[in-house]
């Protein structure tokens, strides 16, 4: 009879999914060691607030504004099979920043969608904008219409590809902004995309594209939406939604010192969740952030001054 209390009792524990289990372990948000000035860690299914860290820093938000410019073309329900032209009005647009794409080459809206959130392709997401009714004034108008639908209140848009500095948002702004992309289907294949060929036409070419989230490539990680970004204003900034031990969750990363410190902040946190231990980041990523932090404070206290 003993034993059989306790055969039932372990049977109960093996059956606690890996989350569920580690809710009883102790998370202190100080233990967590995190590379980016700021952060956001949401439930997606509740909306619970799992961790923030100065999540009302308005900051550049580099190509993460690609994810804003993906909503946009995909509510006007343009066609995705039709043939968009990249001009010199696209190069133009993003300030002749380089790109393999040639001139006067096509695809379809559809597959330039995909490399614009996949793999961050900036005349991609500038072609978007200018092949929408109206052009990108229109076009951009649209962003801070949508970024004002769902309670973004500290978000500014001017362009649709993210170069330009102005667009500006905050950790819990773009939190809200990636709960509202997940529910976009084209989204989520798309900008999870590991690598990809896009079969050009006039003239006929190939361009073979890579996710520039490496964690989309990750056996060890679920990941349903990503998107990337960085400018040096903005420094290396990640969105993404993904299931850790069975939760929704979004995670939110800006302004992080090093190429790849978003995607270790990624590692850190589930480690986090998991057993509570942050881990630790570089020397020079604590000075960086610190030095942010700082500047922000000040600009905070002489605002509230004047």
């Amino acid at each position: 009879m003993v034993m059989m209390r306790i055969m039932t009792i372990i049977l109960a524990t093996l059956m606690l999914s890996p989350f569920v289990m580690a809710e009883k372990i102790s998370r202190n948000p100080a233990n967590l060691q995190l590379a980016s000035v700021s952060a956001v860690v949401v439930d997606a299914d509740s909306g619970e607030l799992i961790y923030q860290k100065y999540s009302d820093i308005v900051k550049p938000i580099a190509s993460l504004t690609k994810v804003m410019t993906a909503m946009v073309v995909l509510d006007s329900k343009q066609s995705l099979r039709e043939m968009i032209r990249f001009s010199q009005e696209d190069r133009k647009a993003i300030n002749n920043y380089y790109s393999r794409i040639r001139v006067d080459s096509e695809l379809p809206r559809g597959e330039v969608l995909r490399i614009a959130l996949m793999s961050s392709e900036n005349l991609a997401a500038a072609s978007l904008g200018r092949n929408f009714p109206g052009g990108m004034t229109a076009f951009v108008a649209k962003m801070n219409a949508k970024a004002k639908q769902l309670g973004m209140k500290n978000t500014q848009f001017v362009d649709s590809s993210g170069l330009s500095h102005f667009n500006v948002s905050t950790a819990a702004d773009m939190a809200k902004l990636l709960a509202a992309a997940a529910n976009y289907p084209e989204i989520e294949a798309y900008s999870t995309t590991s690598t990809h060929t896009a079969n050009f036409r006039r003239p006929v070419y190939r361009l073979a594209y890579v996710n520039t989230n490496s964690l989309v490539r990750y056996k060890r990680w679920d990941v349903d939406v990503s998107k990337t970004g960085y400018l040096n204003e903005a420094g290396r900034c990640l969105v993404m939604k993904a299931n850790v031990d069975g939760r929704d969750l979004l995670f939110v990363m800006l302004d992080s010192f090093g190429k790849t410190s978003p995607i270790g902040d990624a590692g850190r946190i589930k480690r986090w969740l998991a057993s509570g231990k942050g881990g630790s980041v570089a020397t020079a990523a604590q000075h960086y952030q610190k030095k942010k932090v700082s500047e922000y404070l000040a600009q905070r206290t002489t605002a509230s001054i004047h």
